[in-house]
């Protein structure tokens, strides 16, 4: 699947809302509507039937640390598994630490389009905004 331009900020600018968002234990990440609605589309246009979108965070990129986006069938034992609908996201439980409190976004504009990472836990980012430590 192609990240698209996934960015992180640790500003909100959250289309849904601006206030900020309290993370609780079993669902430390927020996904808005008009992401769960690009997670569908990707899995129809990219994925196959039953897939779900696995995010991760993984070493890399300028910053140290950078999201990683890719489609799965199972969750792993030690996965969180986020269900809006239809739509599936495992996320391993190392990565929701990295992300807990983030809202994920999916943003469409004259610097791209693509997933938006708002992460309150990014001390510093990348100018690609797809890194961040």
């Amino acid at each position: 699947m192609e990240q698209g331009n996934t960015s992180s900020s640790n500003s909100d600018s959250n289309s849904e809302s601006n206030a900020p968002f309290t993370a609780p234990d079993e669902n430390p990440v927020l996904f808005t509507d008009a992401a769960i609605d690009a997670v569908r589309n990707a899995v129809k246009e990219e994925g196959e039937p039953g897939d779900a979108l696995r995010v991760s965070v993984v070493g890399g990129g300028c910053s140290g640390y950078q999201y990683n986006l890719d489609f799965d069938k199972e969750a792993r034992m030690d996965d969180l598994v986020i269900e809006r609908g239809d739509v599936k996201i495992f996320i391993d439980s190392i990565s929701a630490g990295y992300l807990r409190g983030t809202t994920v976004d999916y943003i469409s504009g004259l610097h791209g389009t693509g997933f938006k990472f708002n992460n309150p836990n990014a001390k510093r980012t990348c100018g690609c905004g797809s890194s961040f430590s």
